[in-house]
């Protein structure tokens, strides 16, 4: 199964593949070493925009796949990001069921997506009301991850682990709850899956 929105991506290398290849007698260029690397092309994207079904986990789930490189409180957020790779799956899940109350593109920089200066990227912020309060999901760009797609509108409900949009190319996801309703289940470094891994569990009243 491949992502929604990205189909494009892997029909067209091999569209060129097939005119480069039949026009290869025709053209004075020998184009003939072109056509494979639009293969290999295309063969990249099967793979990079792939969008497997999952099982759900236990608690609150993870929002992408990638390592855990921060987890902070600054006393009215905790803040989980997740780092993802070129080989991660890049579609990223609701890691808690609620109502879509906001979707907000922020323009930005495109810096490596692991840096302190990504705060400063290209985002979508997506604002969900659940039953432990507001938590807004952050997709962040990085350095070649130039387009954002949401598969969500305001208004609508979503359950944990449905598909909430994707970014293309290397990027982050930052999920920000608010501070002493739940507690990390993960750590800095660990890796995670989307919709499998418990991100967070929620915290019993007198913790």
């Amino acid at each position: 199964m491949f992502a929604k929105k990205c189909l494009h991506w892997i029909i067209t290398p091999f569209i060129l593949a097939g005119l480069v290849y039949f026009v290869i007698d025709l053209s004075p260029f020998r184009l003939c070493w072109l056509w494979p690397i639009f293969i290999l092309i295309g063969i990249f994207f099967m793979i990079f925009f792939r969008d497997p079904e999952r099982e759900v986990g236990k608690g609150i789930v993870a929002a992408a796949d990638g390592v855990i490189r921060e987890i902070s409180d600054d006393g009215q957020h905790l803040n989980i990001s997740t780092f993802m790779n070129v080989h991660n799956v890049h579609v990223n899940r609701a890691p808690i069921s609620g109502k879509v109350i906001g979707i907000e593109r922020v323009p930005g920089s495109f810096k490596p997506a692991f840096s302190s200066d990504a705060n400063e990227n290209s985002r979508v912020n997506i604002d969900m009301e659940t039953d432990i309060g507001k938590v807004r999901i952050i997709q962040i760009s990085g350095v070649f991850a130039y387009r954002i797609v949401p598969y969500i509108s305001v208004g609508q409900t979503v359950e944990k682990g449905d598909r909430i949009g994707i970014i293309r190319f290397g990027s982050r996801v930052d999920v920000l709850f608010p501070s002493g309703k739940v507690k990390p289940a993960v750590k800095n470094g660990q890796k995670v899956l989307a919709n499998i891994t418990t991100l967070a569990e929620s915290m019993k009243e007198g913790e």
